[in-house]
């Protein structure tokens, strides 16, 4: 490593010994990074932001504080626990990989040995190699992306930058503590190098920053234009019986898909145009609502009509207590249905057939 690139990772790495973030998944100074909660951390943290880990990511050690713990616990607990983090396919990918490192006796050490392990890409792998075992590994996540193309002035738009963006960190990262200089990069980018207002005199690699040079460290990254997302529409169901306690039909969802494994409330096809009742769950009279459930997944937006109704439901599932719903670990999208259905008093006595 050149002088200049020695000096980048040196007053960084000063930088982070002053200011690092306090957050619950980083061991303490002096202590030995356990890689079962940097794991967890980097699962949970893939797009979703600091704030909304924090507190999941204390519960969730608190009920399971080890990997053999979360492997031995059931499928159903462990989806239910991860509600309201999206993107569900981490939840299952998590499950198997926990049970294939219980399994081995331990985590792999190495990038390489990570990558094999289910649902740990490029990135991971590298966090936790890096972070928990001290490997040298080429850590880039959004925050260090966009620190790294304004230090160099990498001005390709994304995600075609990346090559380059990876190709610079690989350069600046030094050989001892490569975990603590990923981490100094992802502080760096979430606490002075912000998307908006750069707090660039504050940064300790302003004087090597190209980006700062030029007086527009803001525009970089440079990213491509958005294209528009398809609109679908669709119908949730909400079936409530009252016989003793009142209870709502819900259903568990295909393992393969979006919100896979999760309970929910039952809904027919995303489609376009909308499907109306197709799909329903029991052949009553259903009564739709005037409100409608807006959602966005990463590729299409959502929108949902409400019909409720009381009658025996058909097909495989489970009555839910209303009182207890919050316990079902309905996803977002679900739960947000859930509390438009009850905040419109639809299922008032005498107001369904």
């Amino acid at each position: 490593m050149n002088a200049k690139r020695s000096s980048i990772a040196d007053r960084l790495l000063d930088w982070y010994d002053a200011h690092a973030r306090d957050l619950p998944w980083r061991a303490k100074p002096g202590e030995t990074p356990d890689p079962y909660r940097v794991w967890l951390s980097e699962v949970m943290l893939q797009q979703t932001t600091v704030a909304a880990v924090a507190p999941r990511f204390r519960e969730w050690t608190e009920r399971w504080p080890s990997v053999e713990a979360l492997a031995a616990a059931p499928d159903e607990a462990i989806m239910a626990a991860w509600a309201g983090l999206g993107y569900y396919a981490r939840a299952r990918n998590l499950v198997k990989a926990a049970r294939a490192v219980a399994a081995a006796g331990g985590f792999p050490r190495t990038e390489a040995g990570l990558l094999e392990l289910p649902g740990l890409g490029a990135y991971t792998a590298a966090a936790v190699a890096a972070i928990a075992f001290g490997e040298r590994a080429v850590v880039v996540d959004a925050n260090v992306e966009r620190v790294v193309a304004r230090l160099f002035a990498i001005d390709t738009p994304l995600p075609a930058a990346r090559p380059a963006i990876r190709g610079a960190t690989d350069r600046i990262t030094p050989d001892a503590r490569a975990g603590d200089f990923a981490q100094a990069m992802m502080d760096l980018g979430a606490t002075l190098c912000t998307v908006r207002k750069p707090r660039c005199l504050l940064c300790p690699l302003r004087e090597s920053c190209e980006a700062f040079a030029a007086g527009d460290p803001a525009r970089l990254p440079v990213k491509a234009a958005k294209k528009a997302k398809p609109r679908r529409q669709g119908t949730i169901f909400w079936l409530e019986r009252r016989k003793g306690t009142r209870s709502v039909w819900l259903v568990r969802r295909p393992d393969r898909g979006l919100l896979g494994g999760m309970r929910a409330l039952p809904t027919g096809p995303w489609t376009d145009p909308a499907p109306a009742l197709a799909e329903a769950p029991a052949a009553i009279n259903w009564r739709m609502l005037e409100g409608k459930v807006e959602h966005g997944f990463t590729h299409f937006d959502l929108t949902l009509a409400l019909a409720v109704g009381r009658g025996e439901a058909q097909g495989a599932g489970e009555w839910w207590p209303v009182a207890d719903l919050a316990a079902a670990g309905l996803p977002t999208l679900f739960a947000k249905a859930a509390q438009a259905v009850m905040a419109a008093e639809a299922l008032d006595d005498g107001s369904m057939t």
